[in-house]
């Protein structure tokens, strides 16, 4: 006859028993059905990355058979003629582009040293959140901006400047007006910078403490040690931050479009105006006329689609090659 503390411990067993089971059922339903969730998101993703390819693709067909390669290799653009070419475009994207990590790259691990290294903690985090609120000005106050009190003080104050010690280079030549490559260059660069410099930021904040240690116990100066033991430590999340800000210019449109001046040219210099592919199509979708206009406007989205993919290609590469001459370094 079992008495009453056994029966209390039957009774224990039985429910933890119960409770393992419906635990075990529990899992059992769960792993898989979060990992199809996730699985499933991740090919909605791709599904939709296919899908904006295919219609752009389809939608730009006219212009792809007519034009061929010839397309990307012409720098004629003239609706009235019915005849379009591109590479004025990529030429203004490109160089537009490349001016603004020349200017903002510096910039921005500047800033990112400062807040991380150098600046208390108190002022960093307040430093940092007055640097990313710059990403949440709308790009058409920049380019609004960059038109009243950028583009004269640029033309009256920095060209001259430039014109005056570097005019013997093509790229510092020719008149001076408050539009042009070097106004959105410059615009861009304001841009992209809280970008670079936010991720810049967070990467050397999780380098680890240790490795500043070492080196100052070995003797290195603050920049010794910022040079020997954060900066390698981020390179692949530099590289990066560098990459993300590239892409937010090649994409950028209004503020582009209202200092670049919309010149479908190419001119070696700075000063000159220009267009980029994002410019061009915000411009004149709304004006096209004829189906080959409309297919070759669709066309150049479609090749910022394209370098937009190969900039992450690119991207994913330099980290990879990164981190393992960080990993082999290491060993």
């Amino acid at each position: 006859m079992l008495n009453r503390g056994d029966t209390l411990k039957q009774q224990f067993r039985l429910v933890k028993a119960e409770v393992g089971r419906r635990t075990f059922r529990f899992y059992s339903l769960g792993d898989p059905l979060f990992s199809a969730v996730i699985a499933s998101l991740a090919l909605v993703i791709i599904a939709l990355l296919a899908a904006i390819t295919a219609e752009l693709i389809v939608t730009a067909m006219p212009s792809i058979r007519y034009f061929g390669f010839s397309f990307l290799s012409s720098t004629e653009w003239d609706p009235t003629a019915d005849w379009y070419g591109a590479l004025a475009f990529i030429y203004g994207t490109a160089v537009s582009s490349a001016l603004a990590l020349i200017i903002a790259v510096p910039l921005s691990l500047g800033v990112a040293l400062c807040l991380s290294e150098m600046a208390p903690e108190w002022l960093g985090r307040k430093l940092g959140f007055l640097v990313e609120l710059l990403a949440a000005i709308p790009s058409v106050v920049y380019g609004l901006w960059a038109i009243f009190v950028l583009g004269p003080w640029l033309r009256d104050w920095v060209e001259p400047v430039l014109s005056d010690y570097l005019g013997f280079i093509p790229l510092f030549t020719g008149p001076r007006v408050s539009v042009g490559m070097l106004i959105a260059g410059v615009v861009l660069a304001i841009m992209v910078l809280p970008y670079i410099a936010a991720v810049c930021t967070d990467v050397f904040r999780v380098v680890p403490q240790s490795q500043r240690e070492a080196a100052l116990a070995l003797g290195a100066t603050k920049w010794e040690m910022v040079r020997m033991a954060v900066l390698p430590y981020g390179v692949s999340g530099i590289i990066g931050a560098i990459m993300l800000g590239l892409g937010r210019a090649l994409g950028e449109t209004i503020a582009v479009a209202m200092v670049i001046g919309n010149r479908p040219v190419i001119s070696a210099s700075l000063f000159a105006p220009s267009s980029t592919l994002a410019s061009v199509i915000a411009n004149e979708f709304v004006e096209a006329m004829t189906e080959l206009n409309v297919a070759a406007l669709i066309e150049l989205g479609l090749v910022l689609l394209a370098l937009g993919l190969i900039l992450n290609m690119v991207a994913r590469v330099l980290v990879l090659g990164a981190t393992q001459r960080r990993f082999h370094g290491a060993r």
